[in-house]
């Protein structure tokens, strides 16, 4: 039977937090990018879903026409944000208790 350790817990708790402190630095440091129109629109976001940047190239810039330039921004960050969720979400799942965070304290 194993006994219940609580500095053990405590331990890997705030070894839990550091981790995910450092995960968190990494993630805001680590760029996606959405892109949309054949990459005529495509915006930057880092790990953390924060805007980066948005490079719109000339082709895109049709002012008959401003409602294109604007679905393409939207799928653009649309996309960037969904690769940046995939990457937060395996970063964290590697320091989360469910990732093997605690190591088999339970």
């Amino acid at each position: 039977m194993n006994k219940f350790d609580p500095n053990a817990l405590m331990a890997q708790a705030q070894k839990m937090q550091s981790d995910m402190r450092k995960a968190q630095d990494d993630l805001r440091s680590r760029m996606v990018e959405g892109a949309a129109g054949g990459g005529s629109v495509s915006v930057i976001v880092n790990g953390l879903s924060e805007p980066q940047a948005v490079k719109i190239k000339a082709e895109a810039c049709d002012p008959s026409d401003t409602e294109m330039l604007e679905d393409l921004v939207l799928v653009a960050l649309k996309t960037a944000m969904e690769k940046a969720k995939k990457l937060h979400d395996a970063e964290m799942q590697k320091v989360s208790p469910m990732g093997g965070g605690l190591g088999g304290l339970f």
